[in-house]
């Protein structure tokens, strides 16, 4: 078997072998990875949630999800940018979360420069750095997929520019990848999208 190739799962299936570790894995890889996501709360969420995984591992987050989505307040832009000195401290002493304070301060500070945009604004400006499909092979094995493209350092410089904070053009792509903007899911993965 060729390294970092498609793995038969539990079903038969072949899968991106990063699925295949545990179960909330699988259904994160088969249900969400890849597809596209659209709205401004639903992409601000995974902006904040692809910040807080920098330097973790992302099942860490995966299963804090629910309780990033309880102290974030469902991730809804106007909420958070609501958010006072007294959420702050809230949030640095909540076990369901990454208790990081910069990237808290970032998730709140974000939230505050996204409530001065118009609606849909988000949506449009992540999505006008989507590649157009077919621009980049289908990965055959997990080397084959790049941890920085040119797509998503333009779009984290783009964030930046309007004043956000916590995304360098890492996280961007891993956005790019949860979002759909991309299909990094390997050639003969049962999740990969037709072009």
């Amino acid at each position: 078997m060729t390294a970092g190739a498609a793995v038969a799962g539990r079903d038969g299936g072949l899968r991106c072998p990063w699925a295949l570790s545990t179960e909330d894995y699988v259904a994160y890889h088969d249900e969400e990875w890849g597809r596209p996501v659209h709205g401004d709360d639903a992409l601000y969420e995974r902006l904040s949630l692809e910040a807080f995984q920098s330097g973790l591992s992302w099942i860490t987050i995966l299963r804090r999800r629910p309780g990033f989505r309880a102290a974030f307040a469902g991730f809804r832009i106007e909420k958070v940018a609501a958010f006072t000195d007294e959420d702050r401290d809230r949030l640095l002493a909540d076990p369901g979360i990454i208790r990081n304070r910069a990237k808290i301060d970032a998730t709140m500070a974000n939230a505050k420069v996204l409530a001065q945009w118009s609606p849909g604004e988000l949506d449009e400006l992540i999505w006008s750095f989507a590649p157009a499909p077919g621009t980049y092979p289908a990965p055959r094995t997990t080397a084959d997929v790049a941890p920085v493209t040119a797509e998503s350092t333009a779009l984290s410089k783009a964030l930046k520019k309007r004043g956000l904070r916590f995304i360098g053009p890492t996280t961007a792509y891993a956005l790019m990848q949860a979002c759909g903007l991309v299909d990094d899911h390997l050639e003969t993965c049962v999740s990969r999208r037709p072009l």
